[in-house]
């Protein structure tokens, strides 16, 4: 088996309050991706619904998850900024930059949802939902890749 310690250079020494920031940070990141997992699943509900009342139901829905993954995604977000602040030399590893390139898509990700959002309600939606079924499986890819990143920090 190949030696990997040299890989955990550039950690901090672990401290109870880095480790308790960490946990918060990966509870926050579960919390944003149950929204993202279901977010687009209710923009192809909402697409398909035929009724003003389901159509006000998912609106009603999508509102409420919306605000719910986007407070999981701003303390995500500011407890692994608070922890790159605390260990700065995590940002010259190859694996932290491409894992930082990742959030950015997440990022861009979360505001289309926000735009599908305004869209379906603004204008009577398409029926074509292959689109949206794509579009929904985006944040699966991207959390496999992240955590690949996270657990095996290639070199």
């Amino acid at each position: 088996m190949r030696d990997v310690s040299h890989r955990f250079r550039h950690d901090i020494p672990v401290t109870a309050h880095y480790l308790w920031f960490k946990g918060l940070h990966i509870v926050f990141v579960v919390t944003w991706f149950a929204g993202l997992f279901y977010l687009p699943r209710l923009f192809i509900y909402h697409t398909m619904a035929s009724d003003a009342i389901s159509r006000e139901r998912f609106e009603l829905m999508e509102t409420r998850l919306f605000v719910i993954m986007t407070i999981g995604a701003v303390l995500a977000s500011a407890f692994g900024i608070w922890m790159l602040f605390r260990n700065p030399g995590l940002l010259q590893l190859d694996w932290v930059q491409l894992k930082l390139v990742l959030l950015a898509s997440l990022l861009v990700f979360h505001w289309r949802c926000f735009s599908w959002m305004r869209r379906l309600r603004i204008s009577a939606p398409s029926t074509d939902t292959r689109w949206l079924r794509w579009f929904n499986e985006i944040p699966s890819v991207l959390l496999i890749a992240i955590v690949l990143l996270a657990v095996l920090k290639p070199s």
